[in-house]
């Protein structure tokens, strides 16, 4: 059976790759699995028939054999289960990209989303002008320590896995504040897995969504 997906019908990010469907469309052409994606209004997901799905009312959600799934980061080690090519068979090695999953959204991204939520959504607050230089230092600490472990490594353990795909969706949501540009390596980490086909296919597929929805 063929995946299907939901997605923005008209995503808020404008065709630049941050909409957390891009993850899982990354995934899925990375294994070389065709998919089918249901586009949602805002107001269709927080309906019944996308609640009953995503209890938040959020995308994406993946659907496949029976198995209803929803966050990111569980659909994409799914994915990356069900199908060769985003896990090693070695145990051990395996276990480590499963960490590396889990440390992208848990560790690294929270920060992101911190200094996205002040910039986006707290800027006529009082207290975001004071508050913004620890919310960055915040980052560029995690993001050291990134750099540190990565060192002069292509991907974070051995071969392209299901960590670097997700930690690299994370560390794109950065791009705007120039805050990747301090850690050349780490921006260099990035442009390697933006380079990659299935990446591009994936964007290119997003891309061509908002292309659509703004000649509406």
């Amino acid at each position: 059976m063929i995946p299907t997906i939901t997605g923005f019908k008209a995503s808020p990010d404008r065709g630049r790759g941050l909409a957390r469907d891009m993850r899982v469309r990354w995934a899925l052409e990375e294994v070389g699995q065709d998919y089918d994606v249901r586009l949602l209004t805002f107001e269709e997901m927080k309906q019944p028939a996308h609640l009953a799905l995503h209890p938040f009312g959020q995308i994406p959600t993946f659907e496949a054999g029976g198995v209803a799934l929803f966050e990111t980061g569980a659909i994409v080690l799914h994915i990356a289960k069900s199908y060769a090519g985003l896990l090693p068979d070695d145990p051990a090695a395996r276990a480590r990209a499963v960490a590396w999953v889990f440390a992208s959204l848990s560790t690294v991204e929270p920060p992101i989303l911190d200094l996205q939520n002040a910039v986006l959504g707290e800027r006529d607050k009082p207290w975001t002008e004071a508050r913004m230089p620890l919310v960055k230092e915040r980052i560029r600490a995690r993001l050291a320590q990134l750099r540190d472990y990565l060192g002069e490594a292509e991907w974070l353990d051995g071969g392209f896995s299901a960590g670097d795909l997700m930690m690299v969706s994370v560390l794109i949501r950065l791009r705007a504040s120039g805050l990747l540009d301090e850690f050349p390596t780490l921006a260099a980490y990035v442009a390697r897995g933006e380079a990659r086909p299935a990446y591009q296919r994936a964007f290119e597929a997003q891309l061509e969504v908002f292309h659509a929805a703004s000649q509406v």
